[in-house]
């Protein structure tokens, strides 16, 4: 029997790939100009010999050939003349009418149709405000490339968008640690400039950090409200995959609160996430995740790989992104403090129950009691052995849903658990207490 408490510990289900750290790519060089395609040496092109040569006085057609023309009478001679002089001028009087013609003709124009919005003819020729192209032309110069060195000279990529005008970056905790984290953090904005970054602060319970860069004057994105957010939802995908920076990809949100863990063994966060089939690729991780309006949503943190993969290999249409409003916190503690809190309930959880929900352990494990003492569970009876069926009325069947449940809220708000004890099920009020991320 393994315990999870969702304060503390972490589940075992196999988490979702992060898309980042992503290695630098080398660009393959353009192969040189190929010269005609000639027949491999292994397959002949001819299939039909080439003729012989002919022997001399022997047509083509192989019939032998008169040595001396005949003679011709007089008078034939003269008809073959007069024949000859009469097409001569019919032939020349034709020439000099078709030389005539078309000396009178227009000549022909080689020029090609050319598309009407090319013609300057001071039409607005501007697209849609709500077309991806107008979209993406307002959201770009928002979204910035980031590059770590890390330990040993091993390095990461990734992206990020700006939050306030005077240099503060939101990004993916997993980038900026990407390496064993205490490298260098270079931040490349839209212009092409460099600029050195310095972490403020950053938490692995969300996946989310703080980047800030001696520079005034950029142009923060608008985080919107991601509770607004509706399954079928047209969004954009918008970083640096595989180093390639001022990359849009466009899809839809395709579900809402999957429950993701985006990590390791040594750090998993729990993600409440948008779902999205945007692609989403290495190099991703902390871009933003924008609406029809040009708003972030989502911070894409997560792609999802096929059962086996031993790595992050690239999109297969299942990307996860943190909802806006869990970042607008997370970021404004990070500012405020260098630290973010997250919510919790104060059990163990124990992850080997196969039945309707999940339970709580029965026993305490390495030290930790199932329920913590005058925690919130404490406080609102829930014991150990107990079954928690539902949160806020959203059913749970792993211990996940219910850990990305609480994660999603905040300290001080109000849940209500449905919980059956004994076979009997009640409903109890519990408010989480708040707990700071390490």
């Amino acid at each position: 029997m393994t315990p999870q408490d969702p304060d503390l510990f972490a589940s075992p289900e196999p988490p979702a790939r992060r898309p980042d750290p992503a290695p630098p790519v080398a660009a393959q060089p353009a192969p040189p100009p190929s010269a005609p395609a000639a027949a491999p040496s292994s397959a002949p092109v001819a299939d039909t010999p080439p003729s012989a040569p002919q022997p001399a006085g022997t047509p083509a057609g192989g019939a032998p050939a008169s040595r001396r023309p005949a003679r011709l009478g007089a008078g034939r001679t003269a008809v073959i003349l007069v024949l000859a002089l009469a097409v001569g001028l019919v032939g020349g009087v034709l020439g000099d009418r078709i030389a005539g013609g078309a000396q009178d003709e227009a000549p022909v124009s080689a020029d090609l149709p050319v598309s009407p919005g090319s013609q300057d003819d001071g039409a607005d020729d501007s697209r849609p405000a709500d077309s991806h192209a107008a979209i993406a032309a307002e959201v770009l110069p928002s979204v910035v490339s980031l590059e770590i060195s890390g330990a040993g000279g091993r390095g990461s990529s990734g992206s990020g968008f700006v939050l306030r005008e005077d240099g503060y970056i939101l990004t993916n905790d997993h980038v900026v640690t990407a390496g064993g984290g205490g490298g260098d953090v270079v931040v490349v904005l839209s212009d092409g400039s460099e600029h050195a970054g310095e972490v403020v602060g950053s938490t692995p319970d969300y996946d989310l950090a703080v980047v800030k860069i001696d520079v005034d004057g950029l142009t923060p994105l608008v985080l919107g409200d991601s509770d607004d957010v509706v399954v079928g939802d047209a969004v954009l995908a918008v970083g640096a995959p595989l180093g390639l920076d001022s990359t849009v990809t466009a899809g839809i949100v395709s579900a809402l609160h999957r429950p993701v863990q985006a990590g390791d063994q040594a750090t998993t966060a729990f993600i409440d996430a948008i779902q999205t089939d945007a692609a989403i690729n290495p190099g991703n991780s902390g871009g933003p995740l924008v609406d029809a309006d040009g708003e972030v949503v989502g911070i894409n943190s997560a792609i999802a790989q096929p059962p086996g993969a031993t790595q992050a290999t690239g999109s297969i249409g299942l990307g996860f992104a943190i909802p806006a409003n869990q970042a607008r916190t997370t970021a404004e503690q990070l500012i405020e403090t260098g630290q973010a809190t997250y919510p919790v309930i104060g059990v163990l959880l124990d992850t080997s129950y196969s039945g309707e929900g999940v339970q709580v352990s029965s026993e305490a494990q390495q030290g930790i009691p199932p329920v913590t003492p005058d925690g919130p569970a404490d406080l609102a009876g829930v014991r150990a052995g107990d079954v928690i069926l539902a949160i806020d009325g959203r059913p749970v069947s792993r211990s996940d849903e219910l850990i990305v449940a609480i994660r999603a809220r905040q300290p001080g708000d109000a849940v209500t658990l449905r919980v059956r004890s004994d076979g009997e099920e009640r409903e109890v009020r519990v408010v989480l207490q708040e707990r700071a991320s390490e």
